[in-house]
């Protein structure tokens, strides 16, 4: 699904406008992408959690030349799925 196809369904299921479902969804990933930066996880019951982890530096390999290179230490965001979610998911 792409932003456009979920801005369609939001603004069916909430009764607005495309424009207006598309300015709620912009703000929504905002709030969202501000509290990551801040270094802060988002955190959703029953659905799942947004966080952000270091990840330490470590070596490699090229696979092109085989020459060893260090990957350096990096933040990434990760999500963990929440138990009804999950279970949805699974048709449980």
């Amino acid at each position: 699904m792409t932003k456009k196809d979920f801005i369609e369904k939001y603004a069916e299921k909430v009764g607005e406008s495309k424009r207006k479902a598309g300015e709620m969804a912009d703000a929504f990933l905002e709030v969202v992408e501000e509290a990551l930066v801040a270094g802060e996880g988002v955190q959703f019951v029953g659905w799942g959690t947004f966080e952000v982890r270091q990840n330490a530096e470590r070596k490699g390999r090229n696979p092109r030349t085989g020459e060893e290179i260090t990957i350096p230490a990096k933040k990434a965001v990760k999500f963990k799925v929440g138990k009804k979610l999950a279970d949805k998911v699974n048709h449980k």
